[in-house]
């Protein structure tokens, strides 16, 4: 991991889904365990086993604080940390719809703060989390933060806070989209004749793979739509409804996601 967190301590704050999955992909990157102190009303047999330190007494300079609890617990979790800003702590927040703005209220303008956006297939380490820092984060600030975002997947650095709208749009709510695509696929075939199990076990399995194929090809998602579409064909066939501007998947997923697009906006603004 890095020495500066090994040295002077990681505290995570709330171990739900994404805090056990950020934290067991550290200690699987052989962060040690001792180095870890987790701030969590309700630890988990599993947090409990981990070895690290729980609702502990927590180091007086750590090199990073994560914070991983809902947005509407904030208001109680945070103010104990105040003591760390305006100091060479980083604050690292992947919580969703709280504002750079909102934490340095909290923690104090000179704080080093990295706003982070995964999203929920990092529960299995095949996440994207997308990054931004405050003024005052340093290049190795975000650096330190790439690093251990990248224990739950990718990750991509904005240009922007306010791409993080977007982000949200196209890959927090994302898998949502898909497992919805996954669902009515499955319903089509049961539609064409197919039993309920084996439509289902066509849909997955097909998402899953042209997933896994179009993340480690070198063709575009459009050449290997095109790889598998013979003249004349069934795919065409099926493409010639999906691909229609009107009624198709262009028009729909633009909408779709300038909808969570707007409502993260809304959200962000109280």
């Amino acid at each position: 991991m890095t020495s500066a967190i090994e040295t002077r301590g990681l505290v995570l704050l709330g171990c739900g889904k994404m805090g056990s999955a950020m934290l067991a992909g550290w200690l699987e990157g052989d962060l040690p365990a001792s180095s870890v102190w987790v701030l969590d009303p309700h630890p988990s047999e599993w947090l409990q086993g981990t070895g690290v330190h729980i609702n502990a007494g927590l180091p007086s300079s750590p090199a990073l604080v994560l914070i991983a609890v809902k947005p509407q617990m904030m208001g109680a979790a945070l103010p104990e940390l105040r003591a760390l800003g305006n100091g060479d702590t980083l604050f690292v927040s992947v919580a969703a719809g709280t504002s750079i703005a909102s934490f340095e209220e909290i923690l104090g303008a000179q704080t080093p703060i990295v706003r982070a956006m995964p999203n929920t297939p990092a529960a299995i380490g095949q996440g994207i989390t997308a990054l931004i820092g405050n003024a005052v984060a340093s290049a190795d600030n975000l650096d330190m933060a790439e690093r251990l975002l990248k224990a739950i997947g990718q990750t991509v650095r904005l240009d922007s806070e306010a791409q993080i709208d977007a982000v949200t749009g196209v890959s927090g709510s994302g898998p949502a989209y898909v497992f919805h695509l996954i669902e009515t696929l499955a319903q089509a075939g049961e539609a064409q004749g197919l039993p309920a199990d084996m439509a289902m076990q066509l849909a997955k399995a097909t998402v899953a793979g042209a997933g896994a194929l179009a993340n480690v090809a070198h063709e575009s998602p459009s050449q290997l739509r095109i790889n598998v579409t013979s003249p004349n064909g069934t795919t065409q066939a099926a493409l010639a409804v999906l691909m229609q501007q009107e009624t198709g998947f262009p028009d729909l997923l633009n909408r779709a996601v300038a909808a969570a697009t707007d409502r993260s906006k809304e959200l962000s603004r109280g």
